[in-house]
C-alpha cells in the first residue's frame, strides 16, 4: 500500500497518465543512493514511491551523470545502488515499468504521449538540458511512436530564477539569442532561469503542451531538497528528490 505520508506534486497537462514528483515530507524521504541513508531503506523508499504511482509497477531508474543520453526501457533492472546503467533519461512503451530519475535543483522532466502509450522521464540541469537531453528524449519517444504534437511535459520541482546566481564564465556558455533567461544580478553574476529554459528548449523542439509546476526547490525547504541551498550553508551532504512516470 502507497505510504499516506508522501507529498506528491502532479500535474494537469499529464492528466491520468500515473505519474508524481515526490518531495522528502519534512525530511522523512531521502530518494537517492549518492545521500544519507542506507541503501536497504532507500531502495524501499523509492519502490513505495513507485507504487503510490501505479500499483504493481516496477522502479527504473538509471545512474545519472549529467548526460544528453537516454535509454529506451524494455525490461526492468535492478535497484541498486551500484550498477545500473548510466543514462539521464529514460522512454517506454511497456505497461507496468515506472520511470524514475532523482534531482536536488536541476530540473525533473516527465513525458507522456497518451496516444501511442509512450512516456519518458530526463534529468535536466543546464549541462543535461544544454547537451540535448530533452531532444534526445523526444527522439527516442519518437522511435517508440510518439508524435512531438501529441507530447505533453511536465517541468517538476526546480530551483527558480531568483535562487539560481551564476558568474559571467557560466553566462558565455550560452548563446546571444539565450541572454533572455539571464537577469543581471550582483557585479559580474547573472541569474539563470533553468525552468524556462527547458520550456525554451522543448518548444524549439515542437512540443506545445508544457507545463511548470513553478516548485523552487531552493526556496521550498519543507518540501524538497536543493543542491545549491546545502552548499551554501556547508551542509556536508544533500538529498534527493524523486520523479516518476509510469503506463498502466
Amino acid at each position: 500500500m502507497a505510504d499516506p505520508a508522501f507529498d506528491i506534486a502532479r500535474s494537469n497537462v499529464l492528466g491520468s497518465v500515473p505519474h508524481g514528483f515526490f518531495g522528502h515530507s519534512g525530511g522523512r524521504y531521502q530518494f537517492g543512493f549518492g545521500g544519507e541513508g542506507d541503501e536497504g531503506s532507500i531502495r524501499a523508499a523509492r519502490a513505495s514511491a513507485a507504487c503510490a504511482i501505479l500499483p504493481g509497477g516496477v522502479l527504473v531508474a538509471p545512474h545519472q551523470v549529467h548526460s544528453p543520453d537516454v535509454l529506451a526501457i524494455v525490461e526492468p533492472w535492478s535497484d541498486t545502488a551500484v550498477g545500473r546503467p548510466v543514462a539521464d533519461a529514460l522512454v517506454s512503451d511497456r505497461p507496468g515499468m515506472v520511470l524514475g530519475i532523482v534531482t536536488a535543483d536541476c530540473a525533473p522532466v516527465l513525458f507522456a504521449d497518451s496516444k501511442a502509450g509512450v512516456v519518458g522521464a530526463a534529468h535536466a540541469g543546464w549541462r543535461g538540458a544544454h547537451g540535448g537531453v530533452l531532444e534526445n528524449t523526444i527522439a527516442a519517444m519518437e522511435v517508440l511512436g510518439a508524435e512531438p504534437a501529441n507530447i505533453a511535459v511536465a517541468i517538476g520541482p526546480t530551483i527558480a530564477q531568483a535562487s539560481y546566481e551564476v558568474d559571467e564564465g557560466f553566462r558565455k556558455a550560452f548563446t546571444r539569442q539565450e541572454a533572455r533567461f539571464f537577469a543581471p544580478g550582483r557585479a559580474d553574476h547573472w541569474q539563470f532561469d533553468l525552468p524556462a529554459y527547458v520550456a525554451n528548449r522543448l518548444r524549439q523542439a515542437g512540443i506545445n503542451q508544457i507545463e511548470d509546476l513553478a516548485l523552487d526547490t531552493y526556496s521550498l525547504e519543507r518540501r524538497y531538497y536543493s543542491f545549491r541551498r546545502a552548499t551554501h550553508r556547508g551542509e556536508p551532504n544533500y538529498g534527493r528528490q524523486l520523479s516518476l512516470i509510469g503506463l498502466r
